[in-house]
């Protein structure tokens, strides 16, 4: 990653946990991915070459940020969504300074709501809002899914009984492997291998 680009993400970070600190009302934190959880994130888009990307819970535009960079490597875009405005206010602004924002397309709003106009297909969901209605939005989206489709959801360990739906919802997919990865807040990680004639080419 670009020098100037790590040392943003770092003050991004640094400044989320301060802005945190002395928020009391949860609906205003950033509540930003951990940095070792976006590496692996954005390892894994890198992976699987991941180019169509749906984010829900866009905060101030830090695990965004991670997000469209490795989106950039793959020729990916990213869809975004967050409820709050001042937050994605921020994460404009956030997404020019890294020099991205014309990889993101910002959507405001109940994501609910959002996700049953959004087109796709996606190949990447990536999960980090509000767990109890992410079940809800995981059916409304399966339509919209790749058949090699990766889902990923923060917060798998550290809220087990707000997202236990979520994971329960998972675990029924078919075709899908899954996995809670322990790093962060924890991470799952589902994904289901396309056949063989529909893999994409290298």
């Amino acid at each position: 990653m670009d020098p100037t680009l790590r040392d943003l993400l770092d003050e991004l970070f640094r400044s989320g946990r301060e802005h945190d600190a002395g928020e009391p009302e949860h609906a205003r934190r950033f509540l930003n991915l951990e940095p070792e959880t976006a590496r692996l994130v954005s390892l894994l888009i890198a992976l699987g070459r991941r180019r169509q990307i749906l984010e829900i819970g866009t905060s101030n535009g830090y695990s965004t940020i991670w997000l469209a960079s490795a989106a950039q490597r793959t020729g990916g875009r990213v869809v975004s969504i967050d409820l709050s405005l001042p937050k994605l206010a921020a994460a404009d602004a956030n997404l020019r300074r890294a020099g991205l924002r014309d990889l993101v397309e910002l959507h405001a709003g109940d994501a609910t709501e959002i996700v049953t106009a959004l087109v796709g297909p996606f190949d990447l969901v990536f999960f980090d809002a509000d767990r109890v209605t992410a079940p809800r939005q995981l059916d409304l989206l399966r339509p919209r899914l790749t058949p090699d489709a990766l889902l990923l959801a923060d917060n798998a360990l550290s809220h087990p009984s707000e997202i236990a739906a979520y994971l329960d919802a998972v675990d029924r997919l078919p075709g899908f492997r899954h996995l809670v990865v322990p790093i962060g807040k924890g991470l799952s990680v589902a994904h289901r291998p396309a056949p063989a004639a529909q893999l994409r080419p290298g």
